[in-house]
């Protein structure tokens, strides 16, 4: 298969925040917000990870783990960042303040950071895990098969989790999220679909990614549902541990599906992430030109676009197309550059 033909993969990836992107790449992440006055502010650092420079993190279904701890450290980090452009100027110091810096020595807000994504995590496990379980146990005077007892806790499972995805995507204080959200993929896709990374050429590629943390749930969901059909435990409240052990080989499995999504357009690997793109459906809004403005800003922090797609799709980007949203279908299709239909699937 020629190289035009095959996926491309950028290597970076990122999320929504409060009126902004956050884009990563490698160790180097960026988060661009869109401040009151209308302004971009970007701020780029470093973030190595819980166990940075360790064999673990590179080991194949267990790199997945530290990945998703990391993700959720890094976004709590970022998202808090960007909310700090719209606090109240007046806002006071709390006790609750000034006891978290006393006790942490002065590291108050990574303390309560900590204690945040600590809460999060249990009330995820609480929600998506040991719910499902208790309820499918109404069922077992019904049901004696094991396996169909494991099926129904996962039709519950998703179902709470399909339910929790519908409803905050229903709320109107999201909506804006959800819209640089699909900033954030626009700018992707645009670059690995070989795109100069201008606001026209990024406006008019896909908002849904094959690499998304929504896919990822939702594979986390449904590889769940195939371990617990398999993974027999006759006593209930041991059965429960068992599950909340199997978190993070779930995990890990997931990831590495997500990631092998990113960087293959095999037939398999595209059919099984179409359910994931389905329900980006919901996560994604489509942005303004003002948010697509503010993702190119964070991506240009971290990600030098135009080597990329010198070395990777072999044209130089010429500055005049800057000028104009880049140049047009029939200019890019002679120079070898490969074009996205619309709609069509492609990201991190």
């Amino acid at each position: 298969m020629s190289k035009k033909n095959c996926g491309h993969y950028s290597g970076i990836g990122g999320q929504a925040v409060l009126e902004g992107v956050m884009m990563k790449n490698k160790d180097e992440y960026a988060v661009s917000v869109r401040k009151p006055d209308g302004n971009i502010e970007t701020k780029k650092e470093k973030y190595t990870g819980i166990l940075s420079g360790s064999k673990l993190t590179k080991l194949p279904f267990i790199r997945g783990v530290f990945n998703f701890i990391d993700s959720l450290v890094l976004g709590m980090q970022t998202l808090t960042y960007s909310a700090s452009f719209y606090e109240e100027e007046d806002a006071k110091e709390t006790k609750t303040d000034q006891v978290l810096d006393k006790v942490s020595k002065g590291n108050g807000e990574k303390l309560l950071m900590g204690l945040t994504v600590a809460f999060s995590i249990v009330l995820a496990v609480a929600i998506f895990i040991a719910l499902p379980y208790g309820i499918s146990l109404l069922f077992h005077s019904y049901i004696r098969n094991a396996s169909l007892l494991a099926i129904l806790e996962g039709i519950v499972r998703l179902a709470i989790f399909l339910s929790y995805v519908a409803l905050i995507a229903g709320m109107k204080d999201i909506r804006r999220v959800y819209q640089y959200h699909g900033a954030e993929h626009k700018c992707i896709n645009c670059l690995e679909k070989g795109r100069p990374l201008t606001v026209k050429d990024a406006m008019r590629s896909s908002r849904l990614h094959k690499r998304c943390g929504t896919s990822f749930l939702l594979f986390v969901m449904l590889i769940s549902i195939i371990l617990f059909m398999f993974i027999r435990v006759e006593n209930p409240g041991l059965r429960l541990v068992v599950r909340i052990l199997l978190i993070p080989v779930i995990a890990g499995i997931s990831y590495e599906i997500i990631r092998l999504a990113g960087r293959s357009d095999n037939i398999f690997i595209n059919l099984i992430s179409k359910p994931g793109m389905w329900l980006q459906k919901l996560t994604t809004r489509e942005p303004d030109e003002s948010m697509i403005e503010v993702a190119i800003a964070s991506v240009e922090a971290v990600f030098d676009w135009k080597a990329y797609l010198k070395e990777e799709f072999g044209y130089e980007v010429d500055e005049s197309w800057m000028d104009d949203g880049g140049r047009t279908e029939t200019a890019l299709e002679e120079d070898g550059v490969a074009e996205a239909e619309a709609g069509e699937p492609i990201l991190q």
